[in-house]
């Protein structure tokens, strides 16, 4: 089917394409994606996004769009962007609504012939020790003194409060601690959302899912990540819940309330911005970074949940060892070269993970010679992959890779489309066992509403921004 995009996207090299610089456009638009994934991505207005990043005050040399792009608010999923510190911008709608989504990957010492015998037992106890879904409420009930040093101190709560061991800490992107964070940017509306959330999974796209490595395609890096093949893993994907949906919000609707004369010029409200150098830029700066540290303590929760239920299942023998925790919907203060000079530029990842090459200051230093663990996981009923970052993703993509397989279709379509007894059929066949909150959430996240993973991945091997470790298939599954 022809699009509007036809003529003006052209191919650079193989799986790179580009929008030229044209009109408002400060930078060119940068495309991942093979010539199959380009054209969905053609389908909807995820390009018009990447061109409107484009014309955004201070961007630098790209706007950048990843194999999984699609339609989202403001910036496409899958959008990247950085900008200059004194002329650039902070968007909220470049971040994405749930702030820190993001994912962690725990090994453990059992092998899938193990646990695939206790398989239902695992997920139902789980499901029962996990809060999920809409408006899940947590069995941890925090003080103000306490939910204060979650925003401004992150995982440095958990571990004095034996949430997390100093190991987790070190195997956490930024340490579980945005020192950017600011409790007090927060709105008294956002916190009291996000209050009786911690510890939660959510609902849509979040899972808690166990998995076993299938296959190994680096036996090194797969070996330092802890990764052995046929092993059993656990892979934690969600974010700040209700407190980052309102944070992103209530920062919308002030950069609209103070700076109407941008928003009114701009081609979706969701684009709206805020001068990176302004007092409202650093506010939410503040704000989204206390959110951040937040998501951090969520998954942490999990995690220490997680541990208490396979020791219930199995036995108090069982080790559950952080691999890595990666945010994707985050932006960070972070250090390039730009036209031959090192600069200090604020990347934002809205549906991208981080991907930091070997020798990295802020990788952990087990994996520092190696470069940094990577997760991007698929639907539930295909492939999870584990990547390594590289030094070519620095330059290329201001260090970020793609961050999950991509949906093809939106849940309302998801939804009409898919029943939720056809799609636990589907997955039994294949041996997965899922429990979710709620029928819609099978239904919305049937694996027919995503692309194929596998292809998203290979476009990153291929253009060297992230390099494939292991694939990880899925045993069951936990839904909001």
């Amino acid at each position: 089917m022809a699009t509007k995009w036809d003529e003006k996207v052209k191919k650079v090299k193989e799986d790179i394409y580009q929008v030229a610089k044209e009109g408002c456009m400060n930078v060119p638009v940068k495309i991942f994606a093979s010539e199959k994934l380009l054209e969905k991505i053609k389908t909807d207005d995820s390009i018009q996004q990447g061109v409107n990043m484009a014309c955004m005050p201070g961007i630098q040399k790209q706007s950048i769009m990843m194999s999984d792009a699609h339609q989202g608010y403001g910036f496409p999923v899958g959008g990247v962007a950085a900008f200059d510190l004194e002329n650039g911008c902070i968007s909220p709608g470049g971040i994405g609504f749930d702030i820190n989504c993001g994912v962690r990957l725990l090994t453990t010492n059992l092998t899938k012939k193990e646990v695939e015998g206790k398989i239902k037992e695992l997920i139902n106890t789980l499901f029962d020790n996990v809060p999920s879904g809409v408006g899940s409420e947590a069995t941890i009930r925090l003080s103000d003194e306490d939910y204060e040093e979650v925003l401004n101190h992150g995982l440095d709560w958990c571990l004095k409060e034996g949430y997390a061991t100093k190991e987790d800490i070190d195997h956490c992107e930024e340490n579980g601690h945005m020192k950017t964070a600011d409790a007090s940017k927060i709105s008294p509306r956002a916190k009291k959302r996000g209050r009786g959330q911690l510890g939660t999974l959510g609902a849509g796209n979040h899972f808690l899912e166990i998995q076993f490595v299938e296959e190994i395609f680096n036996d090194e890096v797969a070996k330092s990540f802890g990764l052995e093949k046929d092993n059993v893993v656990v892979l934690i994907h969600t974010g700040s819940r209700g407190l980052g949906h309102q944070t992103c919000s209530d920062y919308l609707k002030k950069i609209e309330d103070e700076y109407s004369e941008i928003v009114d010029k701009l081609p979706e409200k969701d684009l709206a911005y805020a001068p990176m150098n302004s007092q409202l830029g650093k506010d939410y700066l503040g704000a989204m970074s206390a959110a951040a540290n937040y998501g951090w303590c969520n998954r942490q929760l999990i995690t220490h949940f997680t541990r208490k239920s396979f020791e219930n299942v199995f036995g108090e023998n069982i080790k559950l060892n952080l691999v890595y925790d990666v945010a994707h919907n985050i932006a960070k203060l972070e250090e390039y070269e730009i036209d031959g000079k090192k600069k200090e530029v604020l990347v934002h990842r809205k549906g991208a993970t981080r991907s930091f090459g070997p020798g990295h200051k802020e990788i952990p230093g087990v994996y520092r010679g190696i470069g940094q663990p990577i997760f991007i996981p698929g639907s539930m009923g295909t492939s999870s992959w584990v990547l390594v970052g590289t030094d070519k993703a620095m330059n290329e993509t201001f260090s970020s890779a793609p961050h999950g397989a991509g949906r093809m279709m939106s849940r309302h379509e998801a939804n009409k489309r898919f029943t939720t007894e056809g799609t636990i059929r589907d997955l039994e066949k294949h041996k997965i066992y899922v429990k979710a909150a709620s029928t819609r959430g099978i239904t919305e996240e049937a694996p027919g509403a995503y692309k194929d993973v596998d292809e998203v991945i290979e476009i990153a091997d291929t253009v060297g921004i992230g390099k494939k470790v292991a694939r990880l298939k899925p045993m069951g599954v936990v839904k909001g």
